[in-house]
Formats: C-alpha cells, structure tokens, sequence
C-alpha cells in the first residue's frame, strides 16, 4: 500500500458518508425497476420519498422506521417538500401538474387527510415546491413560469378560519421556466432560466434583482444572517450566475457584489470519505473551473451548497472562500437539514452525507470500530489531527488503540505512517493549559500515573477552608484506591502488573486534590481489573458455544504461539489431569512411526504424480491416490488417534490465517475496554440514530421457513452425527501439511476416496465421509469450486462444506454481530473484513442469511464476485434468490447490464432454469394468462410480471436456435405473451406472433420500437384476414386485484381493438387510404367504416394532396434553379 497524499491545512472539514441506506430502499421495494425513487425532502421528524407510482414514503428519521404511506393515482411524483415549522404538514407535486397539501394528523392518531388539492397547473410540470416560514400555504412553479401558492386548510385553524379566503391563487407568470423557489419574511424569491424577480407577498411588489440576464438553471436562496440582540439583520440573496459566479444582494434586491469562485475552484477535490470505497486524493493543482450552479441551498454554519451532476461544491460567501467541493458522481436532487445531505441519484439510490470537521469525522469512524478508514482519514488530514485542542476527543491513547487494531501483515504502511502521525500530536499539557492557568500562578503541581494532580501551593495563595477542602477531596480519592483489591479465584495476581508507588512518593510535603478532568485515565487497578473481567467473559462465552457443537473432545487443539510474535486467545476446553498427560505421552514411538511412514508415502505419490505419464492417465493417477489412502487414514484417521486437546497445531491455509486475525482483533478489542470513554448524550445519541431499523414486519415476512419446505435451503445442523474435523488432530510439520493438501484436494477434485470404486450410493457416502474426516487438510476454495462443478447434484456435500466452514469460523467476532440481529451493523462488519476471503465471507452470509431472510439476500449484490450466484442459489430459497439476482443485475449501469447477465450464465443450462423460475414467481396466475385450450387470453399482457425486466434481459440475450424455441415454448406456457412475441421475432415466426396479437386484441403490440410491424403487403394482408376472428370476452373478463396480478397503468380502457377496420387505419397511415381500401377489398373483407374512421381517411387524403403538391412545388423550383444555372 504506497503512502497516503497529505491535504493542505486549509481544509478543515469533510464530508462524510457513514449510514448505508439501501436496506431501506430494499425494504420499501424501491430499488427495483418497477418502483424507483423519483424525489426527496427532509425535516427535523421526516425523510419523506417520492415514488414512480405515485406514493409518498415517510421515514421517521429517528430509528429509520417507515410510518405512513401516502397514494395517488393523478401521476408520479415529482416534488415534495416538508413543512418547516409544523411537521403534520407535508406538500407533493405529481406528474400531472396536482398539488396536495396533507395534513398527516400523528397528535390526534388520525388518518392523513388532503386539506387542500390546487389544478392549478394541470398539464404542466411543476418544478419548485416552497413553504411558507410563518403561515400554513405553499408556493408552486412550474415549467411554464406561472407561480401560486396553495394554502392549507386545517382542523387546527377552527371552523370557519377559511371563509371567504381563496385557497388558491396565481401570483404572477415570469419570463421562463421556475428553476428554484425561497421564502424569508413575506419575500418570495423565484429564480427562472433568465433572471430573478423579488416579490413583496404583502404589498404585492415585484422587482428584478440585478439587470443581467441569463440563459440555463441557476439556483437563488436566501442567507439568513447572525441575529443581534436588538432586531438583527435582514437575510442576504444568493443568484447564480454564469462562469462560477454568484451574486450577492440585499434584502430589497440590490446587487452588493460579485463573488467569483473561478480560480477558487482550481484546487484539487477532497475525497469523500465512505464505506464504499478508499478515499482517494490526487494533490495535483486543477484549472480553473467555469460551472453553472443549478440550485443553491444554505447550509449550517453560514456555508453555502451547490451541486452539479459530478461534484458538489461547499463555500463561504462572506470571505468569498471554497470550504470544500468533492467529486460525486450522477446527483440528481440533494434535500438538507443543518449539516446533513441526503442525496438521490440518477439510478435511484440515496446516500446519506454528513459535514464534519475532521476531528469530530475520525471520532465517529472509531465509534463505528471503522479502524482503516478512520487511520486513512488521519494520516491524510494530519494537520487538523496534530493539534491540542482535539486531544480531549482523540487522546493520544484512542490513536494507539486504533493503531492496535490494524493488520500488520495488509497495512504496514498505514501503521508505518499513522505513527509517524502519533509522533507529531502535541502533548496532552497544551490541550489544558487554559485550565491551568488559572492555578499555574500561585502554585506548582505534577500529575501521577493514576491520573492525580498533585499541587503544591504557595504561601498565602489559598485560605483554609480551600485548603481543607482538597485535601478531603485528596484523602476520599486515596482511599478508594486502598480499598481496591482484586478478588483472587483460582490463581495468583499476575507478576507482570505494574506495582504500586511507594508510600513516600506520596507523602511529600504540599496539598493534594484531585481534578475531575474528563479526559483523565482511570486507575492502573481499576483498568487490569476490567480487562481481566472482560476477558474472563469472553473465554466463558467461548467456551459455551465450543461446548454446544457436541464434538468429541480430541478435535480440539489450542492454537499455538504464532512465530511473528503474536499472541492469540488460548481457550482451554478442560485442563488434563495427570493421568490423562500420561496416556497421551504413553507411546509416542508409535505416534512417530505412522508419521514417518505417512511422510514416505506422501513422497512417493507426488514423485509419482509428477511423471507426465500418471499425471495424464486418470486410472493411474487413481491408483497412485488409491495407494497413499489407506497410510493417510492409518496415521490421521479418527478410530487411531487419542485426545489431544493440548496439542499446537500449525495450519496456513488462509481461511486459518482469517481466524486468527479474527481471534487477535478479538483480543485486541477486550484488552482495550479499559481504555477511558467519554461519550457525551449528544454522541450517544447519534450513535442510536446511525443505525437504520428495518420495520419488524418486514423482517417477520423474509424470515426463511426452514423446515417443511422442499425449495427452501438446507441449513447444515450442527448436531450432526458425523463431526466435521476442522483442526490437525496432531501437531504436522508445515512442508508435510502442504504436501498432504495438495494430494487430499486432488482425491477429491477427481472423486477418489475410500469406497469410490463401489459406485452407486457407497461413493457418495465415501465423499461425505472423506470429507468429514479430512477438512482440515483441504483448500476451501478448492472445495467451493468442486461443490458448484462436481458435486453439484450431491447437496449433502455442500451441507458438510458448510457445516465445516461454520465450525470454522465460530470464533471471529463478526459472529458476535450478527447474532445481535442488527443487518446493518452486520452489513457494515463484513465489509470492514475487506480483503474478503470467499469461504469465511460465505460463511458469515449463512448466518446473516438464516436470521434476516430475503431482506439480507438482497444486500449480498454488493460482495460480487467474491460470492458467486450459484453460492446464494445453493443457500437460498428460490424467490429469494430471484430478489438477488435482480439487483446483482440491475446494480450494473444500463448499457452493461446485457454482457453481464450473459456472463452470468455458466453453464448455459442456467439460463433455462433462471427464465422458468421467473415466470413462475411474483407472477400472474397462469389460469388468468392462459385458456384451457394453450391459447392468449383477452388483454393478459396487460398484467404485471414482478421480474419483467429480468425476463426481457434473458430473452434478448444471444441463443442458439433450439434454447430460443425452447425459451419461446416456456414463455407460452406460463402465458408470458410479450415475451413470447419477441421470441417470435427473433425466430421469424411472425405469423405466430399476428395471431397472437390478434387473441390478446391490442393495437399498441403492433406499434413502436418493441411492435410487431408488418414489414410488407402480405403480412398486412394476413393481419386482416386474423383480426376478423378477433371477439372481445363475453362478459368482460375482469382479472383480481392481488399482488402480481395488477395491471400495467392501472386499467385497459385505453387500449385500442385490434379488427378490420384498426387495422385498415393503421394500413391507411402507411401506404394511404385508396390502396388500403383497394387491399380491404382483394382480401374479401367487407367493413363498413363508421364515422370516426370515414374522418380520419378524408384526413390522410387531404394531407397526401398537400405532400404532393408540395413535393410538386420543390421540384418544379429546382428544375427552374438548374436551367437558370446552365443558361
């Protein structure tokens, strides 16, 4: 890992994204392509969200919990805000030009009701919602440049409060389209494509602000200022302009200056620091930047905030300085509340930003045990880390402990570095030598290990009654410390604890007190003692988990001293006694000679493997195996071997080497809970409202059904009567153990165990038990690979792998988290394990899997490639593992999501069984779909398929002919008919598909991109001949109304018949209406055309004429030009 950029000092803050927020969208179903997140507003109580269907999400933010969902059928929504001053008041714009005013009535535990609804702008896009600061009405505006104000009527005004007031009104129509809206003291500031116009709400005044105009969105808001003790100051106004400028006016409008962040903006960008992804920070100077600012927001601590669709950009306009600007890619919307961001972004995700200074950003990263991230933050913000005033929230004791926590073996050079960071802090004294100042004049004082100040006054600097009471608070304080004592169980205190000082060192002559200083350490006893207890609890915690898995005592070994110098956690399981010591030492003799002969026969079937001639030849290489079997099993096998709890054991394989840096950061993480903790109420409850908390309803319905359920997974038991061997039952040398899983990995890649060559059932069972005995010795990743390709129709192999890989990880304290059932905590442990290991990783995902169901298997996208989708296929139910493979797809970007399904497919055989078991859930009844006959029923396309873009995705990939017929085939089946119809397309069995569109009888199949259209006269022909046997249901056929079966656009009045007389009109459009008539009649069709159709074909006749005449016109003009030219 190179060394870390430093960033210059003049950056003091950062924004931060610690809170991961798609388990929310996951849980609202609003990360699919169905539902997509469309807007977004926050408050104090809300986040509230805008969906492409037409609801309105409202997210109580404190413990992230869903409260009220709000429909409406008038269109999409596209703006929402919040009311700033009454939270029971939230507006919402649709995408039909609908304005609504709710009033959410949470005192009265009522239903939300609308209060006021504005047609206003019906047909126009409304772009800017704007609530009044004071008063219950909101102002709108619109594309058009038209802009109302709406006001709401309440329960809470009285009766009678509303009388004779409009609750609608038009204020005025400005030149262009509304960019942005801002409300401060009874003036609106409205901002359009050109100018911006200042409005006195009161005295019904308009007046431009600035004589420029402009051309493209550019954002305006109001600055409130500090407030004096008198009245304060009027707000300022902040306009846009071109080429980074911005404009700063006074209340009335008058343009004061011009701020031009041009050159400003030529600083490199300060990363942003995520969970996602390694801040990354390039110093190297940029030029200057000409950007349009869309929208302007004011921000906490007098900043400002702008935002393009790649970066957002953070000023202080009153110095005329950039506080920051960080590169964000494809921001849509940004909603703010004090100093948090909540941003949308083009594919419908949210992040949750926060801006902080640095110190108080590395505070929270360690709070959130984010040990890298938080080590990276201070070696590149050194400067903000190094000073003296920050050492009360990061003493140098909490940047030691966080040093502790990071691998020495990945990030040398972090520690390395962060060091060198350690060494340049300035010392605790500095951070509180404003305090001592007070004293530092009359008297001398020296601080003891145990965190005491001891002062020595001077004469005449105190009185007696000073005097009397710190030696009293001195006297308490000693006493505590005698009267601790450590409470001796079993064994002595440890000799290493530092001793006690001696009796004189504190008897010197002065005054004594003690400071209550937030930062001080506690005693050296009181800290041994916590880490001892701590400690303590974890082995026996340890010890009840090792004690529940009901194993045979002699497969447990105790990890040995690691040769780097570490120490790991040592859980005994039962110390031996005498007698047991004996006969474990009885005949050792015999313990030597099976590893003697098993090292020569190890050696002399690789010597024989690697003749080119055994390797190539699969009997001979099998017979090679056959051979070095039964001498493994004599020396390793379970029936020979006496306990040997006691024994080290050397395994470096790297799901080992992940234990136990697991089981050291455990140790680590015990050892440092003495350390002192100053966590204020206002940190604690922010550390409550980071996580986010799914809905127990949600969760309830995701949990998995393990049992009785035959496509449910299998969850390996761990009572099993076979015990999975996950340690060395003797201590191996390294070479030996190595050789040994190099030829065991071999035996199993070719199926060569013990009983293999009786076939049948008795190979299988060979397989499992080989497996069993001998885990230890094989590659993990070796045996994911055979599970998924060789054993992949033995899912009792699988279930023992998965047992193994459980045992194996039961000490990491991942384990610990999510046995708390906290999914984000989980989410956000496992990522921190980054690089991941493919085995513990999935491990971890079972467990995570087998408490929180559907809700965590869509959240495992993110761990792709390390887990593979036959992973989750193998782990979880079906139509979970549909939700997966759903946003594993659709996490890719538009124009990538294709190849990489395709790429997904290996073998090919999973892109048949993929397409059956989406048609076959969150899908219609195939009763409503399909007739008794196999044929389309009337309109069934119409209905909702819950993985439709997951089916369109795989039938449009590339296929041989015979996966196509076959896939078409399925599609008819399930009655899955717009699918059915491209296939027809890509097969050129476009007859087929005619008559289909025919029964389904909807002229919308027939046109637009994804249409089948009639390529020549012939296929028009028999499109006419199909659409007289075209009979709509009788009666109508009326589908349910249950969840699959909705239909697209909520009904199919709009839909046009498909008969003679459509299909004439739109033969009509093509090659006009004599010859479409002309070909009615060669058909033998005899239509009698209605009104509407008479009209339209007088229409096309009077627009074929004037094409003619002007195409004529052209000509003749043209032909006058060329003579004109030759004469």
């Amino acid at each position: 890992m190179p060394s870390l950029p430093v960033v210059p000092e003049s950056y003091t803050h950062v924004l931060a994204e610690f809170d991961c927020l798609d388990p929310l969208l996951a849980a609202l179903r609003l990360d699919s392509g169905r539902l997509k997140c469309t807007c977004l507003a926050v408050s104090r109580k809300w986040l509230a969200l805008g969906t492409s269907a037409g609801g309105l999400h409202l997210i109580q933010r404190e413990g992230w919990k869903q409260r009220l969902i709000l429909t409406h059928k008038e269109g999409s929504i596209t703006q929402v805000a919040c009311c700033p001053h009454d939270e029971d008041f939230v507006a919402v714009a649709t995408s039909q030009g609908l304005v609504v005013v709710w009033e959410l009535q949470l005192e009265r535990r009522g239903r939300p009701e609308r209060v006021s609804v504005s047609w206003e702008h019906r047909g126009e896009a409304v772009t800017a919602l704007c609530w009044d600061n004071i008063a219950l009405r909101v102002f709108v505006g619109d594309a058009s440049g038209k802009v109302s104000f709406v006001r709401a009527g309440s329960s809470k005004l009285g009766k009678g409060s509303a009388f004779v007031i409009f609750p609608v009104q038009t204020i005025t129509t400005v030149d262009s389209r509304v960019v942005q809206l801002g409300f401060q003291d009874n003036r609106l500031l409205v901002s359009s494509l050109s100018r911006c116009y200042l409005c006195d709400t009161e005295r019904e005044k308009f007046w431009r602000v600035g004589n420029k105009e402009r051309d493209g969105e550019f954002g305006a808001c109001f600055f409130p200022q500090g407030r004096g003790p008198v009245g304060g100051q009027p707000p300022l106004l902040y306009c846009a302009r071109p080429g980074s400028r911005v404009w700063e006016a006074s209340f009335s409008g008058e343009v004061l200056s011009t701020h031009q962040f041009k050159q400003p903006l030529a600083c490199p960008s300060i990363p942003l620091i995520s969970y996602r992804c390694e801040p990354q920070y390039n110093p190297a100077q940029r030029s200057p930047q000409s950007i349009a600012f869309p929208r302007l927001l004011y921000l906490s601590d007098q900043n400002l905030l702008t935002w393009t669709d790649s970066a957002m950009y953070i000023f202080v306009p009153q110095s005329g300085q950039i506080l920051l600007w960080t590169e964000i890619k494809d921001v849509v919307e940004v909603a703010v509340f004090r100093s948090e961001l909540f941003c949308l972004h083009g594919d419908g995700r949210l992040s949750h930003l926060s801006l902080l200074p640095i110190d108080r950003c590395v505070e929270r990263l360690l709070r959130r045990e984010s040990w890298v991230l938080a080590a990276t933050v201070c070696c590149m913000f050194q400067h903000a880390i190094t000073l003296c005033r920050v050492r009360k929230a990061l003493p140098i004791d909490r940047l030691e402990s966080l040093k502790s926590q990071l691998n020495a073996s990945t990030h040398q050079d972090l520690m390395s570095q962060l060091e060198e960071v350690i060494s340049k802090l300035e010392p605790l004294d500095s951070a509180s030598s404003s305090r001592r100042s007070s004293i530092s004049s009359h008297e001398s004082f020296s601080v003891l290990d145990c965190g005491i100040y001891r002062v020595i006054s001077r004469r005449g600097s105190q009185s007696d009654e000073e005097t009397s009471s710190l030696v009293s608070q001195s006297m308490l304080e000693e006493e505590r410390l005698k009267e601790f004592s450590f409470v001796q169980e079993d064994e002595a205190v440890d000799q290493d604890a530092p001793p006690e000082r001696p009796e004189q060192d504190r008897s010197e002559p002065g005054l004594q007190f003690h400071l209550p200083l937030s930062f001080r350490p506690k005693p050296p006893r009181v800290a041994l003692q916590a880490v001892r207890d701590s400690v303590s609890s974890f082995v026996k915690k340890t010890t009840e988990k090792i004690n529940t898995l009901q194993m045979n005592s002699d497969l447990w070994p105790r990890p040995e001293q690691k040769e780097g110098g570490h120490s790991e956690l040592t859980v005994a399981m039962a110390p031996l006694s005498e007698e047991g010591e004996t006969e474990l030492c009885a005949d050792p003799l015999s313990t030597e000679t099976y590893l003697q002969e098993l090292r020569e026969a190890t050696e002399r079937a690789i010597s024989q493997i690697q003749d080119p001639m055994v390797l190539l030849d699969p009997a001979c290489l099998e017979d090679v195996l056959q051979e070095w079997l039964p001498v493994l099993e004599q020396a390793l096998g379970p029936q020979n071997l006496q306990p040997a709890a006691d024994l080290p054991v050397c395994l470096e394989s790297p799901l080992k080497q992940e234990c136990d840096k697991d089981l050291r950061e455990n140790s680590l993480e015990h050892s440092n809970m003495a350390l002192p903790k100053t966590v204020s109420g206002e940190e604690e409850a922010d550390q409550e409202n980071s996580a986010v908390q799914l809905n127990q309803h949600e969760s309830d319905e995701s949990e998995p059904r393990i049992h009785g359920e035959e496509e449910g997974p299998f969850f390996p038991s761990e009572a099993s009567p076979k015990p999975v061997r996950v340690w060395p039952p003797r201590p191996l040398p390294s070479e030996l153990l190595t050789e040994l899983s190099q030829l065991a990995c071999l035996s199993l890649d070719l199926g060569c165990v013990p009983g293999s060559r009786e076939g049948g059932e008795g190979k299988a069972v060979g397989i499992c038990t080989f497996l069993c005995q001998y885990f230890f010795l094989l590659d993990p990743e070796r045996v994911r690979s055979a599970c998924a390709l060789r054993y992949r129709d033995q899912p009792e192999v699988l279930a023992i792998y998965t047992r193994g890989l459980l045992e194996l990880t039961l000490s990491s304290p991942v384990v610990e988290v999510i046995e708390k059932g906290d999914l984000l905590k989980s989410l956000r442990a496992l990522r921190e394990m980054q690089p991941w290991t493919g085995p513990p990783l999935l491990a971890h995902l079972y467990r995570l899997y087998k408490k929180h169901g559907e809700v965590a298997v869509r959240s495992f996208a993110q761990f792709y490639p390390t887990i593979l989708p036959s992973d989750i296929m193998a782990m979880a139910q079906r139509s979970h593992f549909l939700a997966y493979l759903d946003n594993l797809v659709h996490s890719r970007s538009e124009e990538q999501r294709l190849s990489f399904l395709g790429s997904l497919l290996q073998p090919e055989s999973l892109r048949q069984e993929w397409l059956e078991l989406a048609l076959s859930h969150d899908a219609p009844q195939k009763a409503d779909t399909v007739t008794l006959d196999g044929q389309p029923r009337w309109r069934s396309h119409l209905f909702n398929w819950g993985y439709g873009r997951l089916l369109s995705l795989l039938i449009h990939l590339p296929a041989d002919l015979a996966s196509k017929q076959k896939m078409a085939e399925t599609c008819r089946t399930f009655g899955y008919w717009t699918g059915y119809l491209s296939l027809c397309c890509q097969l050129q069995r476009r007859s087929e598909a005619f008559a289909t569109i025919c029964r389904l009888d909807d002229m919308s199949l027939l046109e637009g991109p994804n249409g089948v259209n009639p390529e020549n006269l012939d296929e028009w022909k028999l499109l006419l001949q199909l659409s007289q046997h075209c009979d709509s249901p009788d009666p109508p056929f009326n589908p349910p109304h249950s969840h699959g079966n909705g239909l697209s656009n909520g009904s199919w009045d709009w839909c046009s018949p498909v008969s003679p007389e459509s299909v004439m009109l739109r033969l009509a459009q093509v090659i006009g209406p004599d010859r479409a008539l002309a070909t009615l009649q060669d058909c033998g069709i005899c239509v009698e055309l209605g009104p509407h159709s008479t009209l339209v074909c007088e229409l096309l006749r009077i627009a074929e004429k004037r094409q003619r005449a002007l195409i004529q016109t052209m000509l003749e003009r043209c032909d006058r030009f060329l003579w004109s030219q030759q004469a």
